[in-house]
């Protein structure tokens, strides 16, 4: 295929960028393809798939590139990584000067020898690959290897405003083809990744992207229209927007977090979905306590390594450090412990995890559970990247005696 100088420009700096300035890829990725207004479709979809598939690839591109120090940090280390990453695609490389130090069949066959070690061969941080088959034993190498393939884009129906099969013809109309998906009622996956932000079926709430393993969380919960719910760690509000459709928009739910950005997007997209009874509330010192037994319904879709989403973020393998796990799994028993303390006796919550690891779920329920006799674990279920297609959640039922 013909380079175009600019582009490959455009990768190398955003690489710089997430690897030498910790900057997160997705934000990264968006400023540059902002950049430069005469970019087409086409190159914009070159810059960003070459750019997360790199990132992905990280390791194993060091090793085939034979650059062995732990931080890349010279411009011309990015150029070879970039090149090699196109050469394992099958590309004859344009005769630039930076790509003058590689020698494709040394590449393929360094990557040959990359196949003999996991943590290579899937390109993943030793710590990692150590707790993952600690914690999964034989499962870990399907769920490492379906991580790190590109994840399909989910989209979910807002039923307040069409349904699955209207959404799918109306996308069929503007030349967007979906699929529907077994057993995740309200979604649509597109076979073919397209730009669906800027349609006008977005720009009137027809949808959300969401992945199909998160769609599963909200109806867990077992929501009815009228009740009062709480989601306690609601971030932007993807799954408090799906709560408030299986709601049928009755009802009220508080929607909760720490960071007050996050609950003004919430408020944005609620009111793209037409949706009206979500209450946002920052969470400050007395908040859990005021809302003491005042919830039918809860959702603590808690913090977490976020090891079971790392098709959708791969630079999380490599700004992720294991001190870190240990310090979120104390943040995840402390708010189980307190805002369990919100639900009515006789209601139900749901906890939840983005991570495949069971110390962060099945462990802490179990811990919770034991320690807390008045509540009780009805249903647990798992998605599961291998099995499934889906991101890896965890979600389980538990009821307040």
């Amino acid at each position: 295929m013909k380079y175009h100088r600019v582009l490959v420009e455009a990768i190398v700096f955003a690489l710089q960028q997430i690897f030498n300035e910790n900057r997160q890829a997705d934000k990264v990725i968006e400023q540059v393809l902002k950049s430069n207004k005469k970019w087409g479709s086409r190159d914009r979809a070159f810059i960003a798939e070459n750019t997360y598939e790199i990132v992905r690839w990280w390791r194993l591109l060091k090793f085939v590139s034979n650059i062995n120090c732990v931080k890349v940090e010279e411009d011309a280390l990015f150029w070879q990584i970039f090149g090699s990453w196109r050469v394992l695609q099958g590309d004859k490389l344009p005769e630039w000067n930076e790509f003058s130090k590689l020698n494709p069949k040394e590449i393929l066959a360094r990557k040959e020898e990359a196949k003999e070690t996991r943590k290579i061969r899937e390109s993943i941080p030793d710590w990692m690959d150590a707790i993952g088959e600690q914690e999964l034993g034989e499962k870990w190498d399907g769920e490492l290897h379906a991580m790190n393939h590109q994840a399909s884009v989910v989209l979910r129906t807002n039923t307040l405003k069409t349904n699955k099969l209207d959404l799918k013809k109306a996308f069929r109309e503007i030349g967007i083809d979906t699929e529907t998906l077994p057993n995740v009622a309200d979604a649509l996956v597109l076979p073919k990744r397209a730009n669906v932000f800027s349609t006008e079926l977005f720009k009137k709430g027809l949808f959300e992207v969401q992945d199909a393993g998160s769609q599963l969380i909200a109806s867990f919960l077992d929501v009815h229209a009228g009740m009062r719910v709480i989601d306690a760690c609601a971030g932007a509000g993807g799954k408090t927007l799906h709560l408030a459709t299986l709601m049928e928009n009755k009802g009220r739910i508080i929607a909760m977090d720490v960071e007050d950005y996050k609950l003004q997007e919430l408020q944005r997209r609620a009111k793209r979905n037409g949706i009206g009874n979500v209450e946002t509330k920052l969470i400050e010192a007395k908040t859990i306590k005021r809302l003491r037994e005042s919830a039918d319904r809860l959702l603590l879709d808690v913090p977490c390594s976020g090891l079971g989403v790392l098709r959708r973020n791969p630079d999380a393998k490599w700004k992720l450090k294991s001190d870190f796990l240990e310090k979120i799994k104390q943040t995840q028993a402390e708010i189980i412990t307190n805002y369990s303390k919100m639900l009515k006796h006789g209601g139900k919550m749901v906890y939840a995890t983005c991570s495949i690891l069971p110390s962060e779920s099945e462990a802490q329920v179990q811990k919770f559970i034991t320690q807390n006799p008045e509540y009780q674990l009805i249903e647990e279920k798992r998605t599961s990247p291998a099995n499934d297609g889906f991101d890896g959640f965890y979600m389980a039922l538990i009821e307040r005696k």
